[in-house]
């Protein structure tokens, strides 16, 4: 199965996004949206999940897959392309970098931190930009 993680590599704030300091994203009504699930997963336990983690657990949590069945499903869900975490909210709307250590685990950065900045200017990690909102 192919490995869907990034390692070392910083995905940076969308050129496009509309804050200029990070937002903690909210549930709407007393539905969890995924942004909140992604932010929560990640800053409640940074450098524990992984890429691949935070999106199967998502996926699994919103479509009420039993324990059980998770591995299995883990690797039907793999198995069709998922768009990865540039794709995320938390980036391009919210104002998070997403740090991706060498193991590929995970960590939240707001956009306005002196950490945020320390990796942007991180010359031994790879930096990409969390995809634009609009096209441009």
């Amino acid at each position: 199965m192919k490995d869907n993680n990034y390692y070392a590599t910083f995905i940076e704030v969308a050129e496009d996004c509309p804050v200029t300091v990070a937002e903690i994203p909210v549930p709407k009504g007393k539905t969890k949206t995924v942004p909140v699930m992604q932010f929560e997963m990640i800053a409640n336990h940074p450098y524990r999940s992984t890429q691949e983690d935070v999106l199967f657990e998502v996926y699994a949590i919103r479509n009420q897959i039993p324990e059980e069945q998770r591995p299995a499903e883990r690797e039907k869900f793999f198995s069709k392309g998922q768009p990865c975490l540039r794709t995320s909210s938390l980036g391009k709307r919210y104002g998070w970098g997403i740090h991706h250590n060498s193991e590929g685990k995970l960590a939240l950065y707001a956009m306005e931190s002196e950490e945020y900045q320390k990796l942007l200017n991180d010359t031994s990690i790879k930096r990409v930009k969390a995809m634009r909102s609009s096209r441009g």
